[in-house]
């Protein structure tokens, strides 16, 4: 049977994880249809099935409705992801959690560097011609002030009050 301590620091972590991954995935999310979709002129859906196809391919554009919902399943699947990695990095590595507003622009950094340059050219996403040097800019900016920085703020908020 389960120590109550772990139980409860399971549960704390787990919640905290929920609520960094949450608030990053809603940030970058709505980044995403105001760039993407209201400045850029795509329509929003194909924001999201953009993000399906990474799994169902070029079909993700002819699904409707349902490819965009699994996309925004998929974007916020990963922003707990990139909460969760962060969670167990900083558990090893404390430092982290001290300073959110240095980490959390390095954080969002490596995750556009993940995401961009290994998860996405190795979906099933089609492939895109090179970024314009405005998108390229607004998903970095993303990442760094909407993924990296809430993810290190609520982890380190969280760390506080456990202690």
């Amino acid at each position: 049977m389960p120590d109550s301590i772990d139980t409860v620091s399971t549960t704390t972590a787990l919640r905290t994880i929920a609520k960094a991954g949450l608030l990053a995935g809603f940030l970058d999310g709505m980044d995403a249809v105001v760039y993407i979709g209201l400045i850029s002129g795509v329509p929003v859906i194909r924001v999201f099935q953009f993000i399906a196809s990474g799994a169902l391919g070029v079909k993700a554009f002819h699904a409707g409705l349902g490819a965009a919902a699994l996309g925004v399943f998929f974007h916020f699947v990963i922003a707990i992801g990139a909460a969760a990695v962060f969670y167990a990095l900083s558990r090893k590595l404390p430092m982290l959690l001290r300073r959110p507003l240095v980490w959390g622009p390095i954080y969002g950094l490596g995750v556009f560097l993940f995401m961009h340059y290994l998860v996405v050219p190795l979906s099933a996403a089609p492939k895109q011609p090179p970024a314009m040097i405005a998108s390229l800019a607004n998903l970095v900016y993303s990442h760094i002030f909407f993924v990296g920085i809430p993810i290190t703020m609520v982890v380190s908020r969280a760390a506080k009050r456990e202690v």
